[in-house]
């Protein structure tokens, strides 16, 4: 016992020395600066056992100072484990002399006898400028975003008063592409450029006759950087993505997105005693309109004759093939499973058609959809399964499948094919008539077409004395379906009767149901829990239209919420009200900006229209 306790402590030594042996270097530096700035450049050594340290020259770059080295130590204790780490930090002031882009020298770094080295990061300086126009001495600073750049913090404020112009914020939008065939995907980009601070933008692409939308989805929280454009160092961040896909064919145009800005304006004249005792404020927030502009595409039509077979898919495929399982009984089940990969308009294509022998029983091909959007359509793969039964035995030729699609870059139809089978089926349980027989498979597939096999022998009758109708037992079974019908129309009745009392319950109480659910996110909203803040406030809002309706979870969409509300005559005011609060609530989980200002919003603005539905549908 204790020499295996004495083996494991050696062993766990030994990974730990061995994980610990494990320097690296880590540079810390911004990506773009701006003429003339200066800035720090750290290299972090994860241990503080270093016996050397040394770099090459800052080419392009002025050393001022440096290298300053700095140490430190964490120690912590879980659950009784103790675990401690050490670093280095070796820190150099830099300034930037000249526009252009230069790399960040690389560390070596000599520890315990090894050396290690850096990554040499590339730096961009951009050429020094104005920072606004109008004698604005601020640039920006989008408010609850990150900032991939340290320097993107250096600018201020604008303001109260000063004007707002288009070259102060606007947005500028991309297309990978202006002319396409039709289905190919075409990604937009909607880049926003300011000079000014902002706490929040909103807009949205709006319904687009003519394509098909799908955005981006950009989980990550949005990097504010800087970028020289005309003259001047904005901060730019690409705020939205979209990947639409023309479903006509000519000159085709995405209108123009009108976005609200609200821009952070500092009030330089606001007495601070004022401010002290509750009566004013050191900023003030103005609203914008930013349009970003309309973009034009030339859309072809896809090449004539198009191929029978043809999917609909445009882009770029593969197929692959399997069946599962090649040898069976009669009236088993077999199944052919079809996984086409690839990037394009996958969403919108056609399964690929299977050509099953005749004396195969098909089934529609169930499909699993496993892809995400990307800058270039949808990427991964779809799976398709299809279910067949061979009802008679017998070696089955099932030819190669084939799915046929357009590639824009080649500007051809193109046909890629999975694998042919054989596929063995041996004589089922009790067989069949055909089989029994000795038919061939040209007189099975004769029979399954124009008659039905004919019995020989001699023909048998039943005799009058069994006859059902008209006896005892006739009568008996009338009476009991009859008996029967009568006691299910009367179960259904009150079960109907008990749902619509349920209904009405719910739809009474959805008021008080609602109200508890703000209660819990007005709670939420005091812990500044800004996604369980969220969270709860939809459950309200949904969950209140669900009770009030009678609409199950399943089916609530906004669409079918608008029909609802229709139906019962609400105003088109308070319809549009309610829809846009959870519009807002959605957006606001995901945007950036004051957190607290903007849950209290949404807060007063979801309990201000339950109580406005509440007293306008219990008139009706």
């Amino acid at each position: 016992m204790i020499r295996n306790r004495f083996v494991l402590l050696f062993a766990a030594w030994v990974v730990t020395m061995a994980a610990l042996a494990q320097v690296n270097v880590r540079v810390q530096a911004p990506s773009e600066v701006v003429q003339g700035d200066r800035f720090r450049v750290a290299y972090v050594v994860n241990t503080s056992d270093v016996d050397d340290f040394r770099i090459d020259g800052f080419e392009g770059l002025t050393e001022l100072y440096g290298p300053s080295r700095s140490q430190q130590s964490s120690f912590s204790m879980v659950n009784g484990k103790t675990t401690s780490s050490s670093s280095v930090t070796f820190t150099y002031t830099v300034s930037a002399d000249k526009a252009g882009s230069f790399r960040i020298p690389a560390a070596t770094v000599v520890s315990g006898g090894k050396t290690v080295k850096s990554s040499s990061p590339q730096i961009t300086v951009l050429p020094s400028g104005s920072a606004s126009s109008g004698g604005n001495s601020g640039g920006s600073q989008l408010q609850g975003m990150s900032h991939a750049d340290p320097q993107a913090d250096r600018m201020h404020t604008q303001n109260v008063g000063d004007k707002i112009t288009n070259k102060d914020i606007f947005i500028a939008v991309t297309a990978s592409k202006k002319r396409v065939f039709e289905q190919e995907a075409v990604l937009l980009t909607y880049k926003l450029y300011t000079l000014v601070n902002i706490s929040s933008l909103e807009g949205k692409m709006p319904e687009l006759d003519g394509f098909h939308v799908q955005e981006i989805n950009r989980q990550r929280q949005p990097e504010l950087k800087m970028e020289h454009y005309n003259g001047k160092n904005y901060g730019t961040v690409v705020w939205s993505q979209y990947v639409v896909f023309p479903q006509q064919t000519g000159t085709m145009t995405i209108p123009a997105i009108k976005y609200e800005a609200t821009i952070v304006q500092q009030n330089r004249s606001a007495d601070p005693f004022d401010i002290f005792f509750g009566g004013g404020s050191m900023v003030q927030e103005v609203r914008k309109t930013v349009m970003a502009p309309a973009v034009t595409l030339q859309v072809d039509a896809l090449p004539t004759p198009k191929p029978d077979n043809f999917s609909g898919a445009v882009g770029r495929f593969t197929l692959a093939s399997s069946l599962t399982p090649q040898q069976l009984k009669a009236n088993d089940a077999t199944t052919l499973r079809l996984t086409v990969s690839g990037t394009g308009n996958m969403k919108l294509m056609k399964a690929p058609v299977v050509a099953w022998p005749k004396d195969f029983e098909s089934y529609d091909p169930k499909s699993e959809d496993k892809t995400r959007i990307g800058s270039t359509g949808s990427t991964g793969a779809v799976v398709y399964d299809y279910i067949a039964v061979p009802r008679h035995q017998g070696k089955y030729e099932l030819p190669a499948p084939e799915f046929c699609y357009f590639d824009p870059e080649a500007r051809a139809y193109k046909t890629v094919r999975g694998e042919a089978y054989t596929v063995d089926v041996e004589k089922g349980k009790g067989g069949s008539s055909a089989a029994a027989a000795g038919l061939t498979k040209e007189e099975v597939e004769l029979l399954n077409s124009d008659i039905r096999y004919i019995k020989s022998g001699e023909a048998s009758y039943p005799s009058a004395d069994n006859a059902l109708f008209g006896s005892n037992r006739y009568w008996a079974i009338y009476a009991a379906a009859l008996l029967l019908f009568g006691v299910l129309v009367f179960v259904f009745r009150r079960q109907a009767v008990a749902q619509a009392d349920i209904a009405r319950r719910r739809g009474r109480g959805a008021g008080k149901v609602a109200s508890k659910r703000l209660k819990s996110a007005r709670k939420l909203l005091a812990q500044n829990d800004a996604n369980a803040f969220y969270e709860e406030t939809m459950k309200a809002l949904w969950g209140y239209v669900s009770d009030k309706l009678n609409i199950p979870v399943s089916e609530l969409t906004k669409d079918n919420v608008r029909e609802r509300l229709n139906e019962r005559q609400l105003s088109t005011a308070i319809t549009d009200q309610f829809l846009r609060t959870l519009d807002d609530c959605e957006f606001a989980r995901f945007a950036p900006g004051d957190p607290a200002a903007t849950m209290d919003k949404i807060y007063a603005s979801a309990e201000q229209i339950i109580s406005q539905m509440e007293s306008e549908l219990n008139r009706k």
